[in-house]
Order: C-alpha cells, then sequence, then structure tokens
C-alpha cells in the first residue's frame, strides 16, 4: 500500500508526512517515529505493510531538520528528544485529529514516545519500541564514534542524501549532541512508572548500539510491557526481521482493537 507524499504545518514549520487511511473500523491509528538518521523515505515499505496488515490509519513524518521536512536552525541540546515528545508531536497530533494512537518508535523515535506516553498529556492505545533506549550506554557511544568516523571516510553522505535535504546538518546534529559529554547523563528512566499503556518492546539480540539493560529497563519501569527479542538481529528490526516485525505489531495492535 503507497500513499502519497504531503506536508503539514506545525507551529509554523512544514512536515514531511504519508497518511495512510484507515480501511477497517475500531482501530486506533498509528504513528511512526524515526530514529536519529532516519526520515520517511528510511522506513521503506515497512509503515504500508503494517497500514494494509492492521487496516488502521498510518502517519509516517520526518521531523524537522530530516528528510524534506523543513531544516531546523542550530544545533541540538541534550533535551531534543523532549522537546520533540512534550512539544511537538503532541502539537502533530492535534493538527491532524489523531487521537488515541499506536506511538511506533526506533531508536530516538522509541524513546520520544517513551517521553510521550509517560508525560500523560495525550492518551495513547500503546507504545511499540524499535530499538529505543532510555539511558546512555558505552556501546552506543562507540557505535556513534565509529559512524563519524564512516561519515567521513566512506560514502554514507552521498548514501543518506538520498533521505535528507541537508545531509551534513541532518548527520552532524545528531552526532554531536551524542558525543558532548553532557549528553552522558541523558536519562528517561523517570518517566517509564507513568505510563499508563501496553507497551510492546523490540529489539535485536546483535543490536550495536544498545544491550539488553535497555529491554529490562523498560519492562521493569512499565506496568504493562511486553518483549519481543530477535536473534540475527541489529539496530533495526523492520530491516533485518521484518517479518516477525510486521507480525507482533500486527499481534499487539489486534489486542487493542479487540
Amino acid at each position: 500500500m503507497q500513499a502519497a507524499s504531503s506536508y503539514t504545518v506545525v507551529a509554523g514549520h512544514r512536515l514531511e508526512c504519508v497518511d495512510h487511511p484507515a480501511h477497517q473500523i475500531n482501530r486506533p491509528p498509528l504513528v511512526f517515529l524515526h530514529e536519529g538518521l532516519g526520515s520517511v523515505s528510511l522506513w521503506r515499505d515497512f509503515p504500508g505493510r503494517v497500514a494494509a496488515a492492521t487496516g488502521a490509519r498510518t502517519l509516517v513524518f520526518s521531523r524537522r531538520g530530516y528528510g524534506q521536512s523543513d531544516p531546523l536552525e542550530g544545533g541540538f541540546e541534550p533535551d531534543y528528544m523532549h522537546r520533540e515528545a512534550l512539544e511537538v508531536l503532541p502539537a502533530l497530533l492535534s493538527s491532524l485529529d489523531i487521537q488515541r494512537p499506536v506511538l511506533i518508535g526506533h531508536s530516538d523515535g522509541g524513546s520520544i514516545a517513551l517521553i510521550h506516553a509517560g508525560a500523560g498529556r495525550d492518551p495513547l492505545a500503546g507504545v511499540i519500541t524499535l530499538a529505543a533506549h532510555v539511558f546512555v550506554e558505552d556501546l552506543s557511544i562507540a557505535s556513534i564514534a565509529a559512524a563519524k568516523r564512516a561519515f567521513e571516510s566512506t560514502d554514507l553522505p552521498q548514501k543518506l542524501s538520498r533521505h535528507h535535504r541537508d545531509v551534513e546538518r541532518t548527520f552532524w546534529n545528531w552526532n554531536r549532541i551524542w558525543l558532548d559529554p553532557r549528553f552522558r547523563a541523558w536519562n528517561i528512566e523517570g518517566y517509564l512508572a507513568t505510563i499508563a499503556c501496553p507497551v510492546l518492546v523490540i529489539q535485536g539480540e546483535d543490536d550495536e548500539y544498545g544491550t539488553l539493560k535497555q529491554v529490562e529497563a523498560i519492562a521493569s519501569g512499565v506496568a504493562d510491557a511486553r518483549q519481543l527479542l530477535l536473534p540475527d538481529c541489529r539496530h533495526s528490526p523492520h530491516k533485518d526481521q521484518p517479518e516477525a516485525t510486521l507480525a507482533a505489531i500486527v499481534e499487539f495492535v489486534d489486542t487493542l482493537s479487540a
């Protein structure tokens, strides 16, 4: 299932989005939140497959500074995910009349989803995280430092430029804040206990950006948390194990629609 790309305006800035319409009743809308270097196009066809399999309205968007959305002036501060979760996302949901969604977040997007859910400002039907972080690990920093070297010495900029209008700014905003010494204190575990909706936690056993301690922290902190650990899977379950990830999402959404 393919839907046309368009733009929506949030706080005076255009955000690239794809909005798959619902084709079944009594399904919560789904909102996809991309990773730290992600965008609408970097999800590939996965959101469309989820939309087709669930029948739910499915929104995919690029955050400001990503994809074809408006550029971001300046760089990120350590609270950049909090600002997305507590300011931008509520405004986006309101502008598109999306109520009680399931947030599906990959990496940074998963962390944003957890912050939003824990803040309790908008009722949610559920949260699905793919390789989310709730604190900073040495493994994360080492892999992000490796990404810096790859960006400087390989064709990674050319590959990413297919998906971002300003690839240099997009990459360095993300990379510099994660490698900033101030960011080592970043921690969102305090939001977990106040999450009132069910949470499905999906992570690859070979994730190069986070250990299973991330899963354990979310599962122990959230009242209703379910886990799926995927073998032969790195940081992107929807790419490395798409069928298992799709099946888990459909099953989770089915339980919320019953």
